[in-house]
C-alpha cells in the first residue's frame, strides 16, 4: 500500500533518506517513468534539512503502513473466500431453450451486480456487506430506497410542502452509492443519459443523488430475484418513449397559441 501512496520513486528516495543518502542529486536519480521529467524540481524538493530523527519518524510510517497493507491484503482474500461461498443464481433459460450444446452457468451475485454501470466487485461487496442478501426486510425497492435515505424528503409547514435534502442514513452504503453513482454517470447507457438529463434541469449533485438512487432500485431487484439478470435500457431510451404525434399536436397548439399559422412537411 506504501508503494500505491508514495509511487515506487517516492519509496525508493524515502528509503535512500532513511540509509542515510542527504545528496539531492542522488536522491533525485531514482525518479522513475515520467519523473524523471522532473529531475530540477525534484532536486529542489529534496534540498532541505533531513535529519536522524527524521529518518526515525519516517520508518516508524512506513512500516506502520506496509502492516496495515498486509491487513488490508489479508482481509480482501477473506472477503473474496466468503463472497465465493454465496450460493450462485442460474442464469434465465431463453423461451426458445439453450442453444444445441450450450450449458446455462451459475452467476454469483456479486458478478450480476457487476453488469450495473458503475458498479465493480468491490462496489457490490460493499453494496451486499450493508444491506445483506435478504430482501424480506425490504417488501418493495421504495422501502430499501427509505431505509437508505437515498430519497429526498418533503418538508410541510403549514398549507405548503416543499422538497428537502434526503437524510443521512447508512454512510457506509450512501458512500459507495455515490462513487457509483459517478462512474455510472460517464458511461453511454440508460443511467448516464438520465444523469446528463437531470444535471441539466436540477444540477450535478442532485442528478448524482438520483442515479444512486436508480442503482439502489436496481440492486434490489437483483437481490430480490435469484435469476433476474441487468438488462440496459440504452441510452435512447427516453427518445423512444416520446409520442411524437402528441408532442407534434402540443407545439402546433402552442404556435397557433402565438398567433402563428403553422403548416408541417414530413421528412424526406
Amino acid at each position: 500500500m506504501a508503494d500505491n501512496i508514495l509511487g515506487r520513486s517516492g519509496r525508493d528516495m524515502l528509503e535512500a533518506l532513511i540509509a542515510g543518502e542527504r545528496d539531492p542529486q542522488v536522491l533525485a536519480n531514482f525518479a522513475r517513468g515520467r519523473m524523471r521529467a522532473k529531475h530540477a524540481q525534484l532536486v529542489e524538493a529534496l534540498t532541505g534539512r533531513f535529519d536522524t530523527h527524521h529518518a526515525e519518524l519516517a520508518r516508524v510510517l512506513l512500516d506502520a503502513i506496509d502492516s496495515l497493507s498486509a491487513q488490508v491484503d489479508l482481509l480482501t482474500l477473506r472477503i473474496d473466500e466468503l463472497v465465493a461461498q454465496i450460493p450462485a443464481a442460474k442464469a434465465p433459460v431463453p423461451p426458445s431453450g439453450p442453444a444445441d450444446g450450450a450449458t446455462v452457468l451459475p452467476l454469483g451475485i456479486v458478478d450480476r451486480l457487476d453488469e450495473v454501470p458503475g458498479i465493480g466487485a468491490r462496489a457490490a461487496q460493499t453494496i451486499i456487506a450493508e444491506i445483506g442478501l435478504d430482501m424480506a426486510q425490504f417488501p418493495s425497492a421504495g422501502h430499501l430506497v427509505s431505509w437508505a435515505k437515498t430519497a429526498p424528503r418533503t418538508v410541510q409547514s403549514g398549507p405548503k410542502t416543499r422538497s428537502g435534502k434526503a437524510e443521512k442514513g447508512n454512510r457506509y452504503l450512501k458512500g459507495v452509492l455515490a462513487e457509483v453513482a459517478t462512474g455510472a454517470a460517464k458511461t453511454d447507457t440508460f443511467l448516464g443519459e438520465r444523469y446528463r438529463r437531470l444535471a441539466r434541469r436540477r444540477g450535478k449533485q442532485r442528478a448524482l443523488v438520483a442515479v444512486s438512487r436508480s442503482i439502489l432500485v436496481v440492486v434490489w431487484h437483483l437481490l430480490a430475484d435469484p435469476t433476474a439478470r441487468f438488462a440496459d435500457l440504452g441510452p435512447d431510451y427516453y427518445d423512444k418513449r416520446i409520442d411524437k404525434d402528441r408532442r407534434t399536436r402540443n407545439l402546433i397548439r402552442q404556435l397557433n397559441a402565438l398567433g402563428h399559422q403553422v403548416t408541417l412537411t414530413p421528412a424526406a
